[in-house]
């Protein structure tokens, strides 16, 4: 059936396609559509806006048109439609799994984050302990709590200058 064929038998029965059924193109769609579709570019240079069909509106133009091959078009149409919606609906499970690990990376960022610097903090080698300065007691040696800081000293007897 040739494209004529389909536009007369659409304007006999406009009836049957409502605005959410059938619309016309806009120049810039109509431009869009011959840029992305090069079977289509004989109608780059065509002064009428081409008709667009919503899923209803294409099976509706199956039955304004009386023959068997409108009616495997029709029943094409609609299988084409079915899959669609199932890769949709596919493609919608898989966005909101998507959106579903954004949210825990998003939570558990700033746990990875403090793990990432207590590891970093172990990575370091240990500062290396200094010998202590100043006089040490005895209680400081055997490390007994309590014990004197490192520059008390207790009661040690004066010491002696010699004459020179």
């Amino acid at each position: 059936m040739s494209t004529r064929a389909l536009n007369q038998a659409v304007k006999r029965n406009l009836d049957r396609f409502p605005a959410d059924f059938l619309f016309r193109l806009s120049p810039e769609e109509k431009a869009e559509v011959v840029t992305n579709c090069d079977h289509l570019s004989g109608l780059k240079f065509s002064r009428q806006l081409p008709y667009a069909f919503t899923e209803h509106g294409a099976v509706m133009a199956a039955t304004v048109l009386n023959s068997k091959r409108a009616a495997e078009v029709s029943v094409f149409v609609v299988r084409a439609f079915v899959r669609m919606r199932q890769l949709l609906a596919s493609h919608r499970q898989l966005a909101l799994k998507l959106a579903e690990l954004d949210r825990r990376v998003a939570a558990n960022e700033t746990s990875i984050g403090s793990l990432v610097s207590a590891i970093r903090q172990l990575l370091q080698p240990p500062e290396p302990r200094r010998k202590r300065i100043g006089f040490v007691t005895d209680d400081d040696r055997a490390g007994k709590p309590g014990s004197s800081s490192d520059f008390i000293v207790r009661d040690r007897p004066a010491r002696k200058h010699r004459a020179r």
